[in-house]
């Protein structure tokens, strides 16, 4: 028993010394719309804390290339479908992990603590 209790004890002073991070995957995002509707995508791409890296001309359509976090694109469909009236369409796959911004890392370890504060 008082093994386990000083590799707790060690593991914990360890982790608090270390000063971890939480990161975040951040997905490659290729979202092509309609001329007519790019400044609105674009404008809602930002507003996810993505970062437009590019746009490339496809005929009377526009293809634009992003980097988002994945947690800001999981209700990006209906968005888009609404923002483009069903023209738009998008396709994202994992690109790398970033850290997660101090205020949301803030968020995310409150709610940690609240949720094992309930489970105790």
């Amino acid at each position: 028993m008082a093994f386990k209790l000083a590799a707790i004890m060690a593991f914990k002073k360890g982790v608090q010394e270390a000063n971890p991070v939480i990161l975040e995957p951040i997905m490659k995002v290729e979202v092509t719309v309609p001329e007519e509707n790019i400044g609105d995508v674009i404008g809602d791409l930002n507003s996810r804390r993505g970062r437009v890296l590019g746009v490339e001309s496809k005929g009377n359509y526009q293809m634009i290339q992003a980097n988002v976090p994945m947690s800001e694109m999981l209700k990006y469909a209906p968005d888009l479908n609404a923002k483009t009236g069903g023209r738009g369409t998008f396709t994202m796959e994992f690109s790398h992990y970033e850290e997660l911004p101090a205020q949301l890392t803030e968020k995310v370890v409150a709610q940690t603590k609240k949720d094992k504060e309930k489970e105790d």
